[in-house]
Parts: structure tokens; sequence; C-alpha cells
């Protein structure tokens, strides 16, 4: 039976995610109170974000940068799309 969370992000209880997605405290916090479901739009948001404003994310400035945004997706109110995005068709 696979594990259950009260997901913050989506306000229901989902299955959780298998492991903690990295080490650390963030890492066990996501693991704790963030879906399989919400990790994965968040995964989804990320790539647009570090194509949206051609990260290269090992770059310290990068990390930080979706560091917050991770935070602000999972944790905050919700995040905007990148200036200049264009949904594909």
């Amino acid at each position: 039976m696979s594990r259950m969370v009260k997901c913050v992000k989506l306000g229901i209880e989902s299955e959780g995610l298998g492991r903690a997605p990295f080490p650390g405290p963030t890492g066990q916090r996501i693991y704790d109170s963030i879906s399989k479901q919400a990790w994965q739009e968040w995964l989804q948001h990320q790539t647009m974000v570090i194509n949206e404003n051609r990260l290269t994310p090992f770059e310290p400035d990068a990390k930080k940068l979706l560091a917050a945004e991770r935070e602000k997706f999972l944790f905050g109110e919700g995040v905007e799309k990148p200036e200049g995005y264009v949904a594909q068709k």
C-alpha cells in the first residue's frame, strides 16, 4: 500500500512520494507534506522555468532561483509563468 499524505499544495489526501527528493530538511519537508502528483506538477513547472530563463541548473544563482520558485510553487500562493512564456499548441 502506498503512503498517503495531506498535500499542502493540492489540499487533499493523496499518494506521497516514495522517498525524499533530496537530502536535508527541505527534502524531508517535501516528503512529509507534498503528494506525488504535486511533485510531478513542480517538475513540469521547473522545466519550464529552466527553459524560459535559459538557466544552467547547477550554477549557484540558478539553484537559488529554482529553490525560491519551488518554495512558492509547493508551499506558497503559487507562481506566475515566466515573462514572455507562450504555451505550446
